[in-house]
């Protein structure tokens, strides 16, 4: 029986989780309640939706949770590109979000046409 922890987006996304911890470890330490607080939070919430949504009983949910998933994620990307404009990062793996959000939308075409079939 397959779980959250099978599917690859759900492992890209934990990668990603570790390396938005790593460079929020730099910010400055009166960001640590605001952006990078939220930063971490989007992060943590894309592969939390993946295995929540996942766990029910229905595609549909399913399907909405992993919208939930690529809204946290183009959160993150906002926030990442803000770090970037304030002086905090120089720059961010662009490329990485990419393919999960890639990843993501495949999945759900993929649960889309197996729910129409």
């Amino acid at each position: 029986m397959q779980t959250h922890k099978d599917l690859k987006v759900w492992q890209k996304s934990i990668e990603f989780v570790e390396y938005i911890y790593t460079i929020t470890n730099d910010f400055p330490k009166e960001e640590l309640y605001g952006l990078t607080s939220q930063m971490r939070r989007c992060a943590v919430s894309v592969p939390s939706n993946i295995a929540e949504g996942s766990a029910r009983n229905h595609n549909k949910e399913f399907i909405q949770f992993l919208y939930v998933s690529l809204g946290s994620l183009s959160e993150l990307e906002t926030q990442l590109i803000i770090a970037v404009k304030i002086g905090y990062l120089s720059e961010f793996n662009e490329q990485e979000m990419h393919e999960i959000r890639k990843m993501l939308q495949g999945l759900i075409l993929n649960i889309k046409r197996k729910f129409n079939e």
